[in-house]
């Protein structure tokens, strides 16, 4: 009996230590200053005129080829697609300060985590709604296009899959935000094994998870809340079917489109396929990445050296039935 209250008391000190130091992060994150930079690129295209193209040129160099003429980005100003899409990013982002607050405490928690990261400077785009580049990071610029991020309902987004237009929306910004500085941070994976891809992912996710501590889980995911718990509570049997079909160590480079790559749900092959999330293989990547660093005393930038397997091994990963 006093073993049994013993061990409980233990578990409940480690718990309110834990909590002791979750809060001093957040209390530490909170104290950090930030004053990030936001230029309307977007606005000042959408109101100038072949006049001012040089001025552009002047204070935006980064966004104009030496190579284009002027009178490209002249015609660029006319055509009728353009201002259609100048107007509907202006009705969606007349302001851009509760973007920029979000923003800011994304900052915050980049700079905690990784202090030699500059803060960058934030430019916003009108494109022509290129989801596969929605948000770029090119040394300490940031650049957003907002065209896509109009809602996913969005009549610019008619004849897009609905699993890509799903994440056309405000709500995913900064999950964008944190998935091109992640993607940075995390060291290229060499390895074709499906093993190390999972867990390459994994250690992108669980940075990720750091950076959007003030956000709900799922978003990190780039999933509905309804997606992350089917991936929770479906877990075990998820790992189970890795093992049994021999997947971790397997090179087949078409494991990447099933599990990995974006998509409409994995591919299992079995009758509930249509019923799960995307992209799981990730996600187990993610929950292998937690459990080494729940149970190992490493620092964050030792574990992104670290192979996978060696983070494999360690992790003693197994998802509860």
């Amino acid at each position: 009996m006093f073993l049994r209250y013993w061990s409980c008391y233990l578990i409940l000190i480690l718990v309110l230590v834990a909590c002791q130091n979750q809060d001093q992060v957040a209390d530490d994150i909170a104290a950090i200053q930030i004053n990030s930079e936001v230029n309307r690129f977007d606005q000042e295209f959408a109101n100038a005129t072949p006049s001012t193209i040089l001025e552009l040129r002047e204070n935006y160099p980064m966004l104009f080829s030496e190579t284009v003429p002027d009178e490209a980005y002249a015609q660029k100003m006319k055509d009728t697609l353009q201002a259609e899409i100048n107007v509907e990013v202006s009705k969606a982002f007349p302001s851009f300060d509760n973007e920029q607050e979000e923003i800011n405490q994304f900052l915050k928690h980049l700079k905690y985590y990784f202090p030699e990261i500059p803060t960058p400077k934030i430019i916003t785009l009108a494109e022509e709604v290129d989801y596969r580049n929605k948000v770029i990071l090119n040394d300490d610029i940031l650049l957003i296009s907002l065209d896509n991020y109009l809602g996913e309902n969005h009549h610019f987004y008619e004849g897009i899959a609905s699993y890509i237009s799903n994440l056309q929306s405000t709500e995913f910004l900064i999950s964008d935000i944190a998935q091109v500085y992640a993607e940075k941070i995390v060291p290229r994976n060499s390895s074709r094994k499906f093993l190390s891809t999972m867990v390459h992912h994994g250690k992108i996710l669980y940075i990720k998870s750091l950076l959007q501590r003030f956000q709900e889980p799922h978003l990190v995911f780039h999933y509905s809340a309804d997606q992350l718990n089917w991936a929770y509570a479906n877990e075990a049997q998820i790992w189970k079917y890795f093992v049994e079909k021999s997947l971790l160590y397997s090179s087949d480079q078409k494991l990447k489109e099933r599990f990995i790559n974006i998509g409409p749900y994995s591919k299992f092959y079995l009758e509930f396929d249509i019923e799960s999330p995307p992209r799981l293989g990730q996600f187990i990547g993610y929950r292998i990445v937690e459990a080494f660093m729940n149970k190992n005393d490493i620092s964050l930038e030792e574990m992104l050296t670290l192979e996978a397997e060696e983070i494999y091994n360690k992790s003693n990963y197994k998802p509860k039935k």
